[in-house]
């Protein structure tokens, strides 16, 4: 088990083929709150993790995905067990800055 992005999340509601209504609430929610495209998701993905960070786990390197931080105190509201310095931070905005 590993996790997921809203991205990969509606990828994978997508291969449903029996649609029902459940799963149409799914996608619309999904639509309304992905900010990037499938591609320039994973893109996003590894580039933090090619960052090579030990306090960054995949937990929040698909919270960053979705949420697109923009400064260093939203992306202190996603690392809350663990405190990054000021070199981690700026390293983790410059990669997200270029998918704004």
């Amino acid at each position: 088990m590993r996790p997921l992005s809203l991205t990969e999340a509606k990828k994978i509601v997508e291969t449903i083929e029996e649609e029902k209504e459940e799963e149409k609430e799914i996608k619309d929610f999904l639509k309304k709150f992905i900010k990037l495209n499938e591609k320039e998701a994973m893109e996003l993905r590894k580039e933090l993790e090619a960052l090579g960070l030990m306090k960054l786990k995949p937990e929040h390197v698909v919270k960053m995905v979705d949420l697109l931080p923009e400064d260093s105190s939203d992306i202190n509201k996603i690392f809350t067990d663990v405190s990054l310095n000021e070199d981690e931070i700026n390293k983790i905005l410059e990669v997200i800055k270029k998918y704004r």
